[in-house]
């Protein structure tokens, strides 16, 4: 599944505040795994600090002492001169997850490890988001899709 530009993946009802899943179990019977439109791309930016750039409209920030790391949509970085290296696709687990959880990023990405899929995940408040190699996402999709009930992967 696909979701639209500017859709934004989550369950009705969800609230700030409201525990999310923990128990690895039921997290991976939820998994719900969903490819968000377009690609998207990280770019590095030196000497710069949260809030610059922001109308590129990035979808995540980290700041390093190398620079602004920024996540964003390829287009943005494009119209904006960034430079980036390689693209990358968004599967949001659309499962609410507790950042407490144990065990979900861990068993995501040996999943995709079987596959030799790269995997760079973040973890937000609600959902995790793994961004994998533009050219590699419908399988990585397929192999997290794949996961059932207790983490058994479907036949």
């Amino acid at each position: 599944m696909t979701i639209p530009d500017g859709g934004a993946p989550g369950e009705a009802g969800a609230k700030a505040g409201e525990p999310g899943e923990t128990d690895l179990r039921n997290l991976l019977d939820s998994l719900s795994p969903k490819l968000m439109a377009g690609d998207y791309v990280f770019c590095s930016i030196p000497a710069s600090t949260y809030g610059d750039y922001a109308q590129t409209a990035p979808i995540a920030s980290f700041q390093e002492k190398e620079g602004l790391t920024l996540v964003m949509r390829k287009e943005s970085a494009d119209l904006h001169g960034l430079a980036y290296g390689p693209t990358y696709r968004c599967i949001t687990l659309d499962v609410h997850s507790s950042l407490d959880a144990v065990g979900l990023t861990a068993t995501v990405s040996a999943r995709l490890l079987e596959k030799q899929i790269s995997a760079n995940i973040i973890a937000a408040y609600f959902h995790d988001h793994v961004f994998v190699p533009s050219n590699r996402a419908g399988e990585a999709l397929a192999v997290l899709s794949a996961f059932h009930p207790a983490g058994v992967e479907r036949t």
